[in-house]
């Protein structure tokens, strides 16, 4: 079985669609890093949640992703527009669509 985690995240006011701009950017190298899906949703129910769906090979592939340059550059320069409030789930994948 694979790594998967669902989290949350809550934003500053106004800062949403900024930080999912970073979110996203720092996708690019995550399929190399060994991400198999990397989802980035928006609340409909208020405007400052993000979740964030991951699946990967290993959770040591999830751990090292954090340490990429732009991985970190992307949670660096998020982090101000957040307000702390995190939730974040792990479990291990056994299958599904898109996998």
């Amino acid at each position: 079985m694979t790594y998967g985690c669902i989290a949350s995240m809550k934003t500053r006011p106004g800062f949403r669609e900024e930080v999912v701009s970073l979110l996203l950017s720092a996708a690019d190298g995550l399929r190399d890093a060994g991400c198999e899906l990397y989802l980035v949703g928006l609340s409909e129910n208020d405007e400052t949640t993000i979740w964030v769906t991951e699946v990967w090979r290993t959770r040591e592939d999830h751990d090292a992703s954090l340490e990429l340059p732009a991985a970190k550059d992307a949670i660096g320069r998020a982090m101000p527009m957040l307000t702390g409030e995190f939730t974040k789930q792990e479990m291990s994948v056994a299958g599904g669509l898109g996998l």
